[in-house]
């Protein structure tokens, strides 16, 4: 098993931030029936020398159960991606592909007692919030009697990260000539995942010729 140093390369650490910028995955643990997945909010904290994926289920999901202090999770959390069809390059006989980002983050999870409840859920709060430009909406807010029910349904998670690995496709191995035309093609496009690709493949290599 991979243990992480104090110190992470600078591929983890630009895995971690990818990762804490985004806040939302998938997280998957197997037992005797096969693979169990739910989609969940996390925030990502450091302690000493860990990473800390925190997440919450409500009390009644299969993972809770799971999180016994040896088995292992796995958090995917996705970024971007976007198709490429083979005619968008510049030279001929490329074929189709897909383009994205992702980060895997597995470990051993841990369920946490119910007291941490609160906290995990006023931190989970002060991160998303602090995406929007807005006064951030806090706990306190909530009447309490609503609150405190809603807080004791869930079960919080920690899990202990391990392994960290990125992944990045986003035409590396192309042409310089098939690069911009792949990223001027995107950059055309209407959904904004495509074109915040196409703005990364022109910051990998840069002073190219692309379309303004």
């Amino acid at each position: 098993m991979h243990v992480l140093r104090p110190q992470f390369r600078i591929e983890e650490q630009r895995a971690l931030a990818f990762a804490s910028d985004r806040g939302f995955g998938v997280i998957v643990a197997a037992d005797e029936h096969g693979p169990r997945g739910s989609h969940v909010p996390f925030v990502l904290e450091r302690r000493d020398d860990r990473v800390i994926v925190q997440i919450h289920l409500t009390a009644k999901n299969p993972l809770v159960e799971l999180a016994d202090g040896t088995r292992r999770f796995l958090l995917i959390v996705a970024g971007d991606d976007s198709y490429v069809s083979n005619d968008w390059y510049a030279s001929r006989d490329n074929v189709s592909t897909w383009l994205y980002e992702a980060v895997h983050l597995s470990g051993v999870a841990h369920l946490r007692d119910r007291d941490d409840n609160r906290g995990h859920g006023d931190a989970l709060l002060a991160a998303s919030e602090a995406r929007l430009p807005k006064p951030s909406w806090e706990l306190a807010q909530m009447e309490p009697t609503k609150r405190e029910t809603m807080l004791a349904s869930i079960r919080v998670i920690d899990l202990v990260v391990d392994q960290i690995e990125g992944q990045s496709k986003l035409n590396q191995h192309k042409s310089d000539e098939d690069h911009v035309a792949v990223a001027n093609h995107l950059a055309r496009e209407d959904d904004t995942g495509s074109r915040r690709l196409a703005e990364k493949m022109r910051a990998l290599r840069p002073g190219l010729g692309y379309e303004q």
